[in-house]
């Protein structure tokens, strides 16, 4: 430990080199009382005992300007000094004070020892000016010496331990800049995700997950909207005769004139295909109908493309939606789609505004309503179940619980068409609670699988929902660990102050959380964070773009590496064939589920493949496949 010692007299500097002589003393004791009272009695300062443990390299200096210059040499070197014994009265060059001020610029961390007999200078006006107080220190001489080795070796001590303290600082600062660098990538990946999923590439416009989601936030405001659908006529002879690369650019024109005379506010939407989506504020139906004739004249223009001249034209379908108007997103969408197919059928080229008369399934969908509310009583209402399988060694660890309704009347009728139905009638808590009963006994027979239950938005609104699934589960003599709630973002944005309580509720009491077609709704870093989750469901959709869109596979890679970095599973749906199986697992998804494992299944053969665990070969369950039509629905 280097020590220097700046005095004016030769024998003041002997009697430090006999001070810091390598003798045995008795008084140890008694000093590291001393040291305990001036520098706190903490771990870090180092008792003088421990004297004989350090080894002090003494550097002497007759003048100030010689200590100055030491300091900065040492300071060159790399080797700073700990401590400094200074005279204060050294003629004829710079006193002590001065001498204490300039090393304490030169090195801020070095301990300062002012040893004198008389001062022209009181210790406060020295501390001012070579401060600060704890790093400056007052000798009187004569001094004893065990008092200047103990001061040495109490300042030395500390002085190392301030260098590590800074050491593992910087250290920390270096993590956690490491940290908030890997934070801003997370968070670009994320924003980049967000913009994939919600714009379409060829045009940059937002697409259809994006329309429906501003449609839905439209649909909750005040006043009249339209809602129409754009179709290019005659596209499908572009790309015949000019190819697909005309046809992009045909449809990047379109987009842009659109964009340009949409009425002032709207939104203009690639929906897929050559098909738009419009929406836009509006005083009435007439209104929006000269709106959407002014953008037909305008798309029947002749563009130019690749040094072709093509003749435009679009047929638009349109649904005026009033102030006091049932607002129901996806039927508003399917009214204009309606609205569509008549414009196309009546010549291309014109605009049809929705009426009654185009929805001859209005009808069917009071008698399905009026069937599902006699579903149950008449034992109509069935449950599949869909292996959910771990990544490594495809064990099976739970099955989703899918809802069928096979009618004497219809048929077997699709999820897609009863779950919405049900949800608008409030017939879904009857239908819910019939699920998660039926699910609940069926768990019973499986040696350790748990099972997945999908909950709509309005059951997990509804009074209690969180004590209704208690009561449900503990009847059952279930462990809440083997019942998976899935619910989508739909279901817990509009109130998710609530839902975020509801959930953590749930948590506590052991059931397992997924948030389910996770991408297609309002995903965000923000909900992952706020919901207490357990695993997010990678919708079937980008599974299957996978192979064919650089977009999708992006997201499910985004999505998968979200995942994982907030501790969460992530399970890919919709899973088909084995090079989904194979990216999917160099990706890194927790789990997986699909038609490549097995179709949905009944109760018996489900208990057949829980009670065999692994999916070794998944041909093995193929005759035993229930279903023919993919995709779960809501509830299946």
């Amino acid at each position: 430990m280097r020590i220097l010692i700046v005095d004016d007299e030769p024998a003041m500097h002997d009697s430090y080199r006999r001070s810091f002589a390598p003798v045995g003393r008795a008084d140890g004791g008694a000093l590291d009382a001393m040291a305990a009272e001036l520098f706190g009695d903490d771990d870090d300062a180092a008792p003088a005992s421990a004297e004989a443990e350090m080894a002090f390299e003494l550097t002497h200096a007759m003048q100030g300007l010689d200590g100055v210059a030491a300091i900065a040499q040492s300071i060159r070197d790399g080797d700073p000094f700990a401590v400094a014994f200074i005279d204060v009265r050294m003629p004829p060059g710079i006193d002590g004070k001065e001498t204490a001020t300039r090393i304490r610029k030169l090195d801020p961390n070095i301990n300062l020892v002012i040893v004198t007999g008389f001062s022209d200078f009181s210790p406060i006006e020295i501390s001012k000016a070579a401060g600060p107080a704890d790093k400056i220190f007052y000798i009187a001489k004569p001094f004893e010496v065990a008092e200047v080795t103990q001061t040495a070796t109490a300042l030395a001590h500390r002085w190392q331990v301030d260098r590590e303290l800074a050491a593992t600082r910087a250290a920390l600062a270096e993590k956690i800049v490491i940290l908030e660098e890997q934070g801003l990538e997370l968070a670009a990946n994320e924003s980049k995700a967000v913009h994939i999923a919600n714009h379409d590439s060829l045009t940059e416009a937002p697409n259809r997950l994006a329309f429906l989601r501003a449609l839905s936030e439209r649909a909750r405001g005040p006043g009249g909207f339209a809602t129409a659908m754009v179709d290019l006529d005659r596209f499908k002879l572009v790309n015949d005769t000019l190819g697909h690369l005309a046809g992009d650019e045909l449809i990047r024109q379109i987009c842009g004139i659109l964009q340009e005379y949409v009425p002032e506010g709207g939104m203009v939407a690639r929906l897929g295909g050559d098909e738009f989506g419009l929406l836009f504020d509006s005083p009435g139906e007439e209104a929006a109908c000269m709106a959407c004739e002014r953008l037909i004249k305008m798309c029947s223009a002749s563009f130019k493309i690749f040094g072709h001249s093509v003749q435009g034209g679009a047929s638009i379908g349109l649904i005026y939606v009033g102030a006091e108007e049932k607002r129901d997103p996806v039927d508003v969408m399917r009214r204009a789609d309606l609205a569509l197919n008549d414009a196309k059928h009546s010549g291309r080229g014109v605009v049809r505004a929705f009426d009654e008369s185009m929805d001859e399934s209005i009808r069917f969908r009071r008698r399905i309503e009026g069937g599902l509310s006699q579903s149950i009583e008449r034992g109509e209402l069935s449950l599949v179940y869909q292996p959910i399988v771990a990544r490594e060694g495809l064990e099976v660890v739970g099955f989703e619980a899918l809802l069928r309704w096979n009618t004497e009347e219809f048929g077997p009728v699709s999820p897609a068409m009863f779950i919405p139905i049900a949800e608008e009638s409030n017939l879904i808590h009857e239908l819910g609670d019939w699920v998660l009963g039926e699910s609940l006994q069926v768990l019973q027979q499986w040696p350790g699988q748990y099972v997945s239950v999908n909950f709509s938005p309005r059951q997990f609104r509804r009074h209690n929902f969180v004590g209704h699934v208690l009561d449900c589960v503990q009847r059952a003599g279930v462990e809440p660990g083997r019942v998976q709630i899935e619910i989508t973002e739909t279901a817990i944005f509009d109130d998710a102050d609530r839902a975020a309580d509801t959930l953590y509720k749930l948590r506590q009491m052991g059931f397992r959380i997924a948030l389910d077609d996770f991408g297609t709704g309002y995903s965000s870093l923000y909900n992952i964070r706020k919901f207490a989750l357990d695993c997010l469901k990678i919708d079937r959709s980008f599974i299957d773009g996978m192979g064919r869109e650089r977009e999708s596979a992006a997201i499910v890679h985004s999505i998968i590496h979200l995942g994982r970095a907030l501790g969460l599973g992530v399970i890919a749906e919709g899973v088909e064939t084995e090079a989904q199986v194979q990216a999917l697992r160099l990706a890194g998804a927790s789990h997986l589920q699909g038609y490549y494992f097995s179709r949905p299944v009944s109760v018996d053969v489900a208990r057949e493949i829980a009670e065999k665990r692994f999916m070794v070969d998944p041909a093995e369950t193929e005759d035993a496949f229930l279903d023919s039509e993919p995709g779960n629905g809501t509830h299946g």
